[in-house]
């Protein structure tokens, strides 16, 4: 049983790095939430940052003749730009711009990323389908994470006025702007678990935002370290994007 440092209300269950996990919801439990996330120390910051610039400089000179290959693909099967952006949720609550591979036809995008991607989705083009599936699609935020707006890994990069199952997320689960106290990332722990895909039910979106929560308190430079691995063996096996 894993708890919160330093806490006495138990929060997870099993394997934190496992999708098999439980927690107890607002309603049954409602204190469980109450202890405030702490934040990083500055030294960890500080390497956290090196790690992300070094990343992601690396993987942009490595991954140069797959990130071309693309955006021409993306141009010939689609009119409309190679990029996609939309607003969202950035540390501290600031509101920062996302870059995507686009992925839907340029007159059925949505700019706000709160109309969730469904299977066989009607908006998504030929090119696009993969570049989800492979979630190829995430690769140009590296440019967020050497601009200082994301992170390598960390909390998932949420749409301004995100909805599961018609409630908004932090409507969900008490202290839900806690996960905002680092840098999203272009992957993370809940991605890692295979927590993906639709949030079309309210416990799918808790189980998100508690690996959130979880990532946040218990930051370590091998846990990163794992989370990427983790992440590398999923799209190996085949990632759950559509």
């Amino acid at each position: 049983m894993l708890g919160t440092k330093g806490s006495s209300h138990a929060v997870f269950f099993g394997d934190p790095y496992s999708s098999a996990i439980t927690f107890e919801t607002p309603e049954t439990q409602p204190s469980i939430f109450e202890k405030r996330v702490s934040p990083l120390q500055r030294g960890q910051f500080a390497l956290k940052r090196t790690m992300d610039i070094a990343g992601a400089s690396i993987a942009l000179v490595a991954l140069a003749p797959v990130l071309l290959t693309v955006a021409a693909l993306v141009k010939l099967d689609s009119r409309g730009p190679v990029l996609f952006s939309q607003v969202r949720w950035g540390m501290n609550g600031r509101k920062i711009r996302v870059y995507k591979f686009r992925s839907m036809r340029t007159d059925m995008c949505d700019a706000t990323g709160v109309a969730q991607t469904v299977k066989n989705d009607p908006r998504i083009t030929r090119i696009g389908a993969i570049l989800r599936r492979t979630n190829i699609d995430e690769l140009p935020q590296l440019i967020n994470v050497l601009k200082g707006d994301m992170s390598l890994v960390g909390p998932r990069c949420h749409a301004i006025g995100m909805l599961a199952a018609g409630r908004l997320y932090e409507e969900l689960v008490p202290h839900y702007h806690l996960r905002h106290r680092m840098r999203p990332g272009i992957t993370g722990l809940a991605q890692m678990r295979g927590l993906r895909g639709p949030t079309d039910r309210s416990d799918k979106a808790r189980a998100r935002i508690v690996s959130d929560l979880y990532y946040v308190e218990n930051f370590s430079v091998w846990l990163d370290v794992r989370i990427m691995v983790g992440t590398v063996i999923s799209e190996l096996r085949g990632g759950k994007g559509f």
